[in-house]
């Protein structure tokens, strides 16, 4: 079984703080998520890389595990 086929675990993120007045690379976080605008809700795969993001501006966000 290929990696792509087994259990993909996916995450819920929503936006609750503004990023105006935010570092630009932590802009660039909550763009790199999909995120557009303040209670806008994405899913998105649980990798490192979109952990790392999460963790650098967690503070805007509300995270929920699926």
């Amino acid at each position: 079984m290929d990696k792509s086929e087994g259990k993909s675990r996916e995450i819920r993120v929503t936006l609750v703080r503004s990023p105006f007045g935010r570092l630009q690379s932590h802009r660039d976080c909550v763009r790199g998520l999909g995120l557009r605008r303040l209670r806008h809700t994405v899913t998105v795969q649980d990798t490192p890389a979109v952990r790392g993001m999460i963790e650098k501006v967690s503070y805007m966000l509300r995270v929920e595990e699926n």
